[in-house]
């Protein structure tokens, strides 16, 4: 990484130049800098929403980049140590999509894990090709979906020589991260790209003291939230390419689902953040281990939660950990991740990323302070004195093997009917059911029914989880194939 390089921000310093210009607008959007929307100044203040611009020469345009965000995303490929970097504004969603529709076409195998973020098989609704799942251990305390083991994922590329990408989540939503460096290798050897959803590893590259990320382990592409530990804006990502990887068709995949009024100050944001990142990354990221490292031991010192960290590392299923990551197991209080979520926000006025069945996740970041630590464990200590009841593991598995009767394409696609969920045992699902967050599903189209996924999916609705993904809000009924 260039360091004088990393002092500039080209795209940000453009749009500095042109706010100071006043130029007059006959252009989009509509409001005019503002004028014409005096709520939404008030909202978000005349800086914000003057620089709420439309692509113009002095600015460049994300759909072809040739100046000042062609620059911004050099940078941004030299800080991740990657060959190419694309700035996206869909979302870490949009990057995840973007890699599979690369890598995959109708009809070509892809090699993942089954607890993939929704977006991975919406991917595969779209462009038809048919997922070769790995399972993954769960932790049978905790009841979480572990990383990928090595023996299974190069079982899967025995058998499936077929198959074009490899893919990988580094880290998981709870930190647990696979053994990415003899992956990479592996699915190498047998020409297969891999693919590497960094969403909850933006941090990972600007530490030697935290899991390798995926450029740095030899991966072909990775999908990178920089508004998740980076610092940007909500809904501005990241696109990582290695060095083989055909960046013109990459491009062209990019367009055909990304905006053609790319908003300005998601990409300032990550051309800001990026900067950020690379001057002041490595010291932030060790004060925000340090913090997590802290309050495990705090929350562990309560007794009945469960603060989990390096101590689950097995070198197989769970080959590293990634230690910013603050994950609580809630069981042994009584209290579902989901219930402690609950009271978190509705009684002590904090907000954390998630609860599920067993789990809470609280994302410590670049803006977090120690007394806002405190102020999370004194009311994790306040809950288990006042709310906790008796212990029961009904349920505790966070994760359920799928039967695949049918890819998702040819699934979402079908003629389905929509009956009552008590009675869809043994039918194939036709749609997503998932908590979210984390946004993992627990069943995807293609999927037979099952009654451990009937009771589960209806145990996880009863305790206050966000159901997503059916037709019926109400999860009362579901689409299954005719």
């Amino acid at each position: 990484m260039n360091i004088d390089k990393q002092r500039s921000a080209p795209l940000y310093e453009a749009l500095e130049r042109f706010r100071r210009q006043r130029v007059v607008p006959f252009d989009v959007p509509g409001h005019k800098r503002g004028r014409g929307n005096p709520e939404l100044v008030k909202l978000l203040g005349e800086q914000c929403v003057g620089l709420d611009v439309n692509s113009m020469k002095p600015l460049d345009n994300l759909c072809h980049p040739v100046s000042v965000i062609m620059e911004a995303e050099q940078l941004a490929a030299d800080a991740f140590g990657a060959a190419h970097a694309y700035f996206m504004v869909g979302g870490t969603t949009s990057s995840v999509q973007s890699m599979i529709l690369t890598a995959c076409k109708a009809g070509d195998k892809i090699i993942l894990p089954r607890n993939v973020h929704r977006s991975v098989i919406n991917a595969l609704v779209l462009c038809g090709a048919e997922p070769v799942y790995v399972d993954p251990d769960v932790d049978s305390h905790i009841g979480i979906a572990l990383g990928m083991e090595l023996s299974l994922v190069e079982k899967a590329i025995v058998e499936h020589p077929d198959a074009t990408a490899v893919f990988v989540n580094n880290p998981t939503y709870y930190g647990i991260c696979s053994d990415l460096r003899s992956i990479v290798r592996i699915a190498h050897e047998h020409g297969m790209l891999v693919l590497v959803d960094e969403a909850h590893g933006t941090h990972l590259s600007f530490s030697d003291k935290l899991p390798v990320s995926a450029m740095e382990a030899g991966a072909d592409m990775a999908a990178v939230s920089m508004h998740k530990s980076g610092g940007s804006l909500t809904q501005s990502s990241l696109l990582l390419l290695g060095e083989t990887v055909n960046t013109r068709y990459v491009e062209q995949i990019i367009n055909l689902t990304q905006t053609t009024s790319a908003s300005y100050l998601l990409l300032s944001s990550l051309d800001i953040s990026r900067r950020n990142l690379a001057l002041r990354g490595k010291e932030s990221f060790e004060k925000v281990a340090d913090m997590a490292q802290y309050a495990r031991e705090e929350i562990n010192s309560i007794g009945g939660y469960y603060a989990y960290g390096k101590d689950l590392v097995n070198g197989g299923s769970i080959f590293d950990f990634d230690v910013t990551k603050l994950s609580v197991y809630t069981r042994d209080i009584g209290l579902t991740g989901i219930e402690v979520y609950d009271l978190l926000r509705d009684e002590y006025d904090i907000q954390i990323e998630f609860g599920d069945i067993g789990n809470i996740l609280a994302y410590i970041s670049i803006g977090d302070r120690i007394q806002d630590i405190e102020r999370l464990v004194g009311a994790l200590e306040d809950i288990k004195r006042l709310y906790s009841k008796p212990v029961s593991l009904l349920h505790n598995a966070e994760y359920i093997t799928p039967i695949v009767a049918a890819t998702p394409q040819k699934a979402f696609y079908a003629e389905k009917e929509l009956i009552p969920i008590r009675e869809t045992a043994g039918r194939i699902c036709g749609e997503f059911v998932m908590c979210y967050p984390p946004g993992i599903p627990i069943l995807a189209p293609g999927e037979m029914i099952t009654q451990e996924i009937i009771d589960y999916t209806l145990f996880a609705k009863e305790k206050g989880c966000s159901m997503q993904g059916p037709e019926d809000g109400s999860l009362e009924r579901l689409n299954v194939l005719k």
